[in-house]
């Protein structure tokens, strides 16, 4: 069993929104979080990269939160053989133009639509945990879920806490997704221009 957890870092004199992958062995790899919106830098500092490694139940990458609205870290992860990518969020609904239910609100669509668009512009499996409830006047959309090679949510919990459960054979799937249409085979980096993950 691989379990990943995130927690605070202290690191001397800098703390870290970091992630952690675990087996009974020990430490497997850690992320620390990269992209701080609205003012985190005032409380932790930035990670520095992205990088995949390898686990007892395939090669997996790591992103927390925000990280996951930026194509460049979810590809960086998938060219560096990342099977599955886990990303754990502290994901509110949106706070202006609110919806009064979680499933209808703006901020749970993009939150979902990250998590399937990653997973399909990668074709790898996207697995997804995000904090529920409230927290002063944030609400949490919950909406955990596992999302396969080709978009398709296996699991969600929806709107609601719980866990989302699916069992994959990811070689299997990733095999079959990349198949006909194999999305980092057929990158051509050399015109992508500027800042384009080789």
């Amino acid at each position: 069993m691989v379990v990943t957890a995130g927690f605070c870092e202290s690191d001397g004199a800098r703390r870290y929104n970091t992630a952690v992958a675990v087996t009974g062995d020990g430490v497997l790899g850690v992320h620390r979080k990269v992209h701080q919106p609205l003012g985190e830098s005032n409380s932790y500092a930035a990670g520095d990269g992205f990088r995949a490694f390898e686990t007892p139940v395939g090669r997996i990458g790591m992103m927390i939160c925000y990280d996951k609205a930026f194509p460049e870290a979810a590809r960086t992860l998938a060219v560096d053989g990342a099977e599955v990518v886990v990303c754990m969020s502290a994901w509110p609904g949106s706070r202006t133009g609110a919806a009064a239910d979680l499933a209808e609100d703006r901020w749970t669509r993009r939150f979902d639509l990250f998590d399937q668009a990653r997973a399909l512009e990668n074709q790898i499996v996207w697995v997804s945990a995000n904090q529920s409830g409230t927290f002063g006047a944030l609400r949490f959309v919950c909406s955990a879920k596992v999302v396969g090679p080709g978009g398709d949510v296996l699991a969600t919990t929806g709107v609601a806490p719980g866990t989302a459960v699916a069992t994959v054979d990811v070689g299997e799937v990733l095999a079959g997704a990349r198949r006909s249409m194999g999305h980092l085979r057929d990158r051509r980096p050399e015109t992508y221009g500027v800042g384009a993950v080789a």
